[in-house]
């Protein structure tokens, strides 16, 4: 089974296409619908329930996103 979007797509909203940072938001938002139960609601039309899979879609559209912390 294939998640849409690719990918390719995904790695174009974090900085430097990190797929670690991806994976770790793409995780988070999936947690936080999925403790929502069935009153999970996506922040974007998804024809899936599944939480991973809204939470892919929430983060190709730019809702969902994060800021990177700066060092000092």
């Amino acid at each position: 089974m294939m998640i849409k979007p690719g990918i390719s797509t995904l790695e174009k909203c974090v900085d430097d296409g990190c797929r670690y940072i991806l994976v770790t938001m793409a995780a988070k938002r999936a947690r936080m619908l999925g403790a929502e139960g069935d009153e999970a609601e996506c922040l974007v039309p998804c024809d899936s329930t599944n939480p991973v899979s809204m939470a892919v879609a929430e983060i190709a559209s730019g809702k969902v996103g994060y800021k990177p912390i700066e060092l000092n």
